[in-house]
């Protein structure tokens, strides 16, 4: 089985719904973490390593960057999926509160997703 992880694939693919769909048979596990453009856009500039990348802020808690999640929760309800999906951020709780960026995701997440469904 194959881990999908949306903010992975974004940053080294650029889109991430293909991989999705090409393999969706394989995904075990789905991991719906968003990005910030202008930080990824910074890190890139700057050739900050992975973690400082994290660290400067690129990913966050979906509904606090620039990814549009509906098609792949979509994709995911459509082919019966049944495992799970992790929402998760990787930043810095230093700058980002750990409660706020679950309650910020917890809301997107059921105002624009599972609401639909």
């Amino acid at each position: 089985g194959l881990l999908y992880d949306t903010g992975h694939i974004s940053v080294s693919d650029g889109e991430y719904l293909p991989l999705l769909k090409a393999h969706i048979d394989r995904i075990v596990h789905v991991h719906f973490k968003d990005v910030r453009r202008d930080k990824e856009k910074d890190s890139r500039e700057r050739g900050l390593t992975f973690q400082q990348s994290f660290l400067n802020g690129m990913f966050t808690v979906p509904g606090d960057g620039y990814l549009d999640f509906k098609p792949v929760f979509k994709e995911l309800v459509e082919h019966n999926y049944k495992g799970w999906i992790i929402v998760e951020a990787e930043q810095d709780p230093e700058k980002a509160n750990p409660l706020e960026m679950a309650q910020k995701a917890h809301k997107y997440m059921f105002d624009n997703l599972v609401s639909e469904y």
